[in-house]
């Protein structure tokens, strides 16, 4: 069933708010990219656990929308 033209289970966000995702969908690549050239120029364990934590603090914060 729809309602106004969408499907029941859509969801909408404002510009704001996809504007808001994009941007900590972007800082979570740039961590994700931090990580590969670490590990390609020969970082440490503890810096690439550093890295990796800065990636877990950044997805949690994606997993629900402001």
């Amino acid at each position: 069933m729809q309602r106004g033209g969408l499907p029941e289970d859509a969801v909408v966000l404002s510009a704001a708010e996809l504007a808001d995702l994009q941007d900590r969908l972007f800082q979570l690549r740039c961590a994700a990219e931090d990580v590969v050239t670490a590990a390609r120029d020969g970082a440490s364990a503890a810096e690439l656990i550093g890295l990796a934590e800065a990636i877990e603090i950044s997805a949690k914060g994606l997993e629900r929308l402001r």
